[in-house]
């Protein structure tokens, strides 16, 4: 095999064992407050772009109705319940766009925070409506110096 081959092979199958353990359950820890229920605190403060590609508008409709339960407004996270999206650990070259299409697919195991395992997005998502979640995901991290 080539190396380049190789490296995307390594890729894949880091991101595949973090959708296995994370699709594993929230193991012994309970969010603070259930999901869709939040009045948890956000981890981050966030700074809106002054405007939002039409990609982006059709993506914040997705996530706030399927991410926003747990991964907060605006992608700031929720104490106790999910990890912000909008910090430097998602940047773009420590996780692509295909980390979230896999994340929302299969679930991640937990290795970056303490909130225990995501698991899949309940509700299916289409392609075209994953992208748009990752632009608008994208366009606040820009916004917020997360190249």
């Amino acid at each position: 095999m080539n190396k380049g081959l190789i490296g995307t092979l390594a890729v894949v199958a880091i991101i595949a064992a973090a959708g296995w353990y994370l699709s594993q359950g929230r193991g012994t820890q309970e969010p603070a407050v259930a999901p869709g229920t939040s009045s948890a605190a956000p981890m981050v403060e966030v700074t809106l772009p002054a405007e939002f590609s039409a990609q982006a508008v059709l993506g914040q409709t997705y996530y706030s109705a399927v991410c926003a339960s747990c991964h907060g407004a605006n992608a700031a996270g929720q104490d106790g319940i999910a990890p912000p999206l909008v910090h430097r650990i998602y940047e773009p070259s420590h996780h692509s766009d295909m980390a979230f299409v896999l994340a929302a697919r299969n679930g991640v195991r937990a290795h970056h925070w303490k909130f225990g395992n995501m698991p899949p997005v309940e509700q299916p998502l289409t392609d075209s409506e994953l992208g748009a979640i990752i632009t608008y995901v994208r366009e606040l991290q820009r916004a917020n110096g997360i190249n």
